[in-house]
């Protein structure tokens, strides 16, 4: 039987994550050379290295792959197994990764994480603020336990759970040709320039579906954040499709005007997103709990 201690594991799974021995020692309040000794220890009683190295960092190799879930796995059920045999009655702790696409992370994370903070404080919450496509790959190579994206996403190994609906507007500078129309048509945004999130983002995909709708624009400018492309509006370079929760302080303080477009269809849904073969363990199943 292969000894490999709760601390070992705990080691690869933050080097896994973090990309450095130094980095996951930080983490786990280790000094480094420690650290490096357990990372070692586990390699030498597997029989095999788990990482590559590349550019000063470190990256999982086929096996670390195929062990990382399990060590996280394993880690879990040690914590869960100390909190159950003891019977303790102690609030959960530990760390939780979420992954939210921009929309959410930058204008939702009071509603994705807010109820969870306040019901477990002792947990360490760890988020990312990607596009939908980054927090989906981040799902699969197991960096993240639960992710919340804007756009369908259509994986075996994924599950899409319905959250919230969600609408987007589009937006132009009060001055713009557009904004002075009475009753717009589609044939009025012929030739509009258009400023665009990034490949990847669910907005680009949904605003991909609307200019389908409509006669063809120009892209004037692509840009990774909602948040840059309303500023960009603001000034004066395009028109764009944008969330509603992103434009409301614009639209109310009138630096931008929300375009009344009838025949488009600009609704959509925000969806928990969970790997089918991660354990769910008692953060997960309590962060999921009534939701």
């Amino acid at each position: 039987m292969i000894n490999i201690s709760p601390r070992q594991l705990e080691v690869f799974v933050q080097t896994a994550s973090l990309g450095s021995v130094r980095a996951a020692a930080e983490r786990l309040h280790l000094t480094q050379p420690a650290a490096s000794m357990a990372l070692a220890e586990m390699e030498r009683l597997l029989g095999a290295s788990v990482f590559a190295r590349e550019r000063g960092r470190l990256r999982l190799n086929t096996r670390g792959r195929e062990l990382l879930p399990l060590a996280q796995e394993l880690l879990e059920r040690h914590a869960e197994f100390g909190r159950l045999g003891s019977g303790s009655t102690e609030a959960l702790s530990g760390e939780f990764r979420i992954g939210a696409s921009n929309t959410v992370g930058n204008y939702r994370v009071g509603e994705l994480l807010g109820d969870f903070v306040r019901a477990h404080p002792h947990v360490a919450i760890r988020l990312r603020v990607a596009n939908t496509d980054a927090i989906a790959a981040a799902l699969l190579d197991h960096s993240l336990d639960v992710g919340c994206v804007e756009g369908p996403v259509a994986h075996p190994l994924l599950e899409l759970r319905p959250w919230r609906d969600d609408v987007l507007v589009v937006c132009a500078p009060p001055d713009h040709p557009l904004a002075q129309k009475r009753r717009l048509q589609p044939s009025d945004f012929a030739g509009a320039y258009w400023v665009l999130r990034e490949p990847g983002s669910a907005t680009r995909a949904t605003t991909e579906r609307v200019l389908a709708q409509l006669p063809p624009g120009e892209t004037a400018l692509e840009l990774d954040q909602a948040e840059a492309i309303k500023q960009a509006v603001v000034a004066g370079l395009g028109i764009a499709c944008l969330p509603e929760v992103a434009v409301i302080d614009a639209l109310a303080t009138g630096r931008l005007k929300a375009l009344k477009t009838p025949f488009l269809d600009l609704r959509r849904k925000l969806s928990l997103l969970l790997h089918r073969q991660k354990y769910r363990g008692a953060l997960i199943d309590a962060f999921l709990a009534n939701r």
